[in-house]
């Protein structure tokens, strides 16, 4: 891999979190790309911040609001009921359409001005919640559109995207940020830092995979 610079979709999640570590490791420097987008757990933005820069990592902070104006998701909508678990019929109102590919799109615009090629994502097909923009496929044909679209030559990392919540604490704590990656992240929908409120859908996925590696490895439970 080019030892070089990096930029990482950065929101201060679990897996973003995991990914900026992951970063660090393999290339000489890292940056990290933020958004306030209108989520309602806007409270990750402090939190991606100070994540950041305890890991002393050079931290930017894009203001992509308009997405909130473009549909209607209990992410960004109080008024709506936040699905518990994903619909048969298709993804959860937990969706935000666009915003993986919108993201991306930013951070690539980003990085290209900054002359960064490699761009670091969080999403997991594995457990992916049913986003659709969260699979490798769209990935992929990301990937190539904006070297296309910016005749740059871009590489898309998805450490995370085949490997389930336990997985993704066992990197965690195999890049020895465990502790932190559970007690300071926010992954919760309503805004609770650490294991979260436990009722959300993103808490019990977390919750589950931490179960299951707390579990297999240390023998131990929450």
């Amino acid at each position: 891999m080019n030892k070089s610079t990096a930029l990482v979709v950065f929101s201060g999640g679990q897996d973003s979190t995991t990914c900026l570590f992951w970063a660090k490791r393999h290339f000489l420097k890292v940056e990290a790309l933020t958004f306030s987008y209108g989520q309602k757990h806007i409270q990750e933005v402090d939190v991606a911040r100070a994540i950041a820069h305890d890991a002393d990592v050079e931290w930017h902070h894009m203001d992509a609001s308009f997405i909130s104006l473009l549909s209607r998701n209990s992410l960004t909508d109080s008024s709506i009921v936040m699905d518990q678990q994903k619909p048969a019929d298709g993804p959860p109102n937990t969706f935000v359409p666009g915003r993986n590919l919108f993201f991306l799109s930013i951070a690539a615009v980003f990085a290209r001005e900054h002359g960064i090629n490699h761009l670091v994502t969080g999403v997991s097909q594995t457990d992916y919640s049913g986003y659709p923009d969260c699979r490798d496929a769209f990935i992929k044909s990301l990937n190539v559109s904006l070297n296309l679209g910016m005749d740059e030559q871009f590489v898309l990392h998805t450490p995370l995207m085949w490997l389930d919540k336990a997985q993704t604490w066992a990197m965690a704590d195999e890049m020895g940020v465990l502790d932190m990656v559970r007690t300071r992240t926010l992954t919760c929908y309503n805004g609770i830092v650490g294991d979260g409120c436990g009722q959300c859908p993103a808490c019990k996925l977390r919750r589950a995979g931490l179960e299951e590696y707390l579990s297999h490895t240390h023998g131990t439970e929450i």
